[in-house]
């Protein structure tokens, strides 16, 4: 007969651990270093982005260190479209915009696993086009 041992509960840091470790598989990244500064540019950046219920609930789903790094950042009066976004992330940070887009997509990747299918539509009904691929669906466009 088989006993199972007990597992500990999951800290904070274990959480974002697992968090950081998916963002590194999904992005191949090299280090969990150069994950660890995806996952914080990216988050800090759909921060300036996102308002409301969709900002406050998706804080909620998310491990806290990275609820932290999402909601320390002041709503933007006016949203980018998604691939300004990834501009404003290649400016702040002087990587090219394909090392950024791909940092988005790994990150967004993530975060859409974390906030479930549901949330995600929301979200990118509160944000302007472009958003939809970076977190690897179709861009939806209604007919003329």
């Amino acid at each position: 007969m088989r006993t199972t041992v007990p597992r500990p509960p999951q800290t904070d840091a274990s959480f974002t651990d697992a968090a950081v470790e998916k963002v590194r598989y999904e992005g191949a990244y090299p280090t969990r270093e150069r994950a660890d500064e995806a996952v914080r540019l990216v988050l800090a950046g759909l921060g300036r982005q996102l308002t409301g219920d969709e900002r406050v609930e998706l804080a909620g789903c998310l491990p806290p260190q990275a609820a932290r790094v999402l909601t320390a950042q002041i709503p933007a009066p006016q949203p980018l479209t998604g691939w300004a976004f990834v501009k404003d992330l290649a400016a702040r940070t002087e990587a090219s915009p394909a090392t950024t887009r791909w940092d988005t997509g790994s990150v967004f990747s993530a975060v859409a696993a974390y906030a479930g299918p549901d949330l995600i539509t929301r979200i990118l009904q509160q944000l302007p086009t472009g958003y939809a691929l970076l977190f690897g669906r179709a861009e939806l466009t209604p007919a003329a």
